[in-house]
């Protein structure tokens, strides 16, 4: 959605300045900052995760927002929030904030000149919407990972997140833990499909949602989603409630009988706990945790 927002705001104008809050939001240092003052905005793209900005004289603006990373449009000359606050984008029409929450600063902006230096930051993920159901099950197969790691992976699929491999996954009715190996056609088919069908539905939700303005609530957390989130809750199909699996700092989550057969998938934290008197069905779990 910000891709969207931003082509309707910047596209074709000049970037007048670049105001750092923060100097270890920028990883290079070669363009310098101040080679992108007057520079048009000639072009606005998606490579994987990060927001592309093609500008004038062959140079590139690549941003990362990461995981709290966030943008903002506000008036022209607006402040950088304080504490949250790392860069600002000055146009005449308004100034875009990139904003990033928390105490760890792990969004990034690289400036590139030319684009054999931009085809450093290109992962080779297959775009999902783009790719036919063959190219996307041959992907799929590539390395045989769990399907959660597989969708997620930036070098086999481009701009699947966390979140949307959640939903895809149970849309599908596949555990996040089968291997791509073991995938039958007709599971493969399944996928493709879910995939298709959650990626269209989230982007023209989100697009109703936000109109003509610029995104406010840029969150992997929204309301009628199956399971992302929603740990405990009753799935929305089954009424199972939803369970997870925790690790770094994300989770999956999944409905137990919706997509593994009733079994309750190991987490770390949980499984740590009770050991080997880890329960295997939803119904043992319910009762330990009561007891």
């Amino acid at each position: 959605m910000y891709l969207e927002a931003l082509e309707r705001r910047i596209l074709g104008r000049p970037l007048e300045r670049v105001r750092l809050a923060s100097p270890f939001v920028l990883r290079t240092v070669d363009p310098p900052v101040t080679a992108l003052a007057g520079r048009r905005v000639l072009g606005l793209r998606r490579m994987g995760k990060r927001l592309v900005w093609d500008l004038e004289d062959d140079l590139f603006l690549v941003i990362h927002l990461m995981i709290a990373g966030r943008l903002r449009w506000a008036a022209t000359g607006a402040k950088v929030p304080g504490k949250v606050g790392l860069v600002a984008f000055d146009f005449d029409g308004g100034t875009l904030l990139l904003t990033e929450a928390g105490s760890k600063r792990r969004a990034s902006l690289h400036i590139v000149a030319g684009h054999s230096a931009l085809a450093a930051f290109e992962r080779g993920g297959l775009e999902p919407l783009e790719a036919e159901e063959g190219e996307f099950v041959q992907r799929l197969r590539l390395e045989n990972h769990t399907l959660k790691r597989a969708l997620t992976d930036p070098r086999l699929f481009s701009g699947i997140g966390n979140a949307y491999s959640d939903e895809i996954l149970h849309r599908a009715r596949l555990s996040p833990l089968r291997l791509t190996s073991r995938l039958s056609e007709e599971e493969g088919a399944r996928l493709y499909a879910a995939t298709q069908k959650v990626l269209t539905e989230w982007t023209e939700r989100l697009r109703q949602e936000t109109g003509d303005d610029f995104p406010q609530k840029v969150t992997a957390f929204r309301s009628g989603m199956a399971v992302h989130g929603r740990f405990r809750q009753p799935c929305l199909d089954c009424g199972t409630p939803i369970q997870r699996i925790r690790y770094a700092e994300n989770e999956t989550n999944y409905c137990p009988a919706c997509q593994t057969e009733g079994r309750l998938l190991a987490d770390r934290g949980l499984s740590r706990l009770l050991r080997e008197d880890w329960p295997r069905s939803l119904e043992e779990l319910e009762d330990r945790l009561k007891s």
